[in-house]
């Protein structure tokens, strides 16, 4: 396999972190919702708490996605 096939493949790999990111933030907000209806009265906090677990989750598939243009745009050869 060439330079660019390689690239092209750990790129891919990079950007498919958001599998992962969106795996977690959904099942982060699932169980949000159980403990909402456990517990309505404590709503407001495990909202806060769900809202910085799913930023956190997100910015691993950000890291990916910059990863990837980095890949491609700095390692590809012209």
């Amino acid at each position: 396999m060439n330079a660019i096939g390689l690239i092209a493949l750990a790129a891919s790999l990079a950007v498919f972190t958001g599998v992962g990111a969106g795996i977690g933030i959904g099942i982060a907000t699932s169980k949000a919702a159980e403990a909402v209806a456990r517990q309505p009265e404590a709503s407001g906090k495990i909202t806060s708490i769900t809202l910085l677990g799913a930023a956190l989750a997100e910015a691993t598939a950000i890291y990916g996605f910059v990863v990837a243009l980095l890949l491609i745009f700095v390692k590809w050869p012209l």
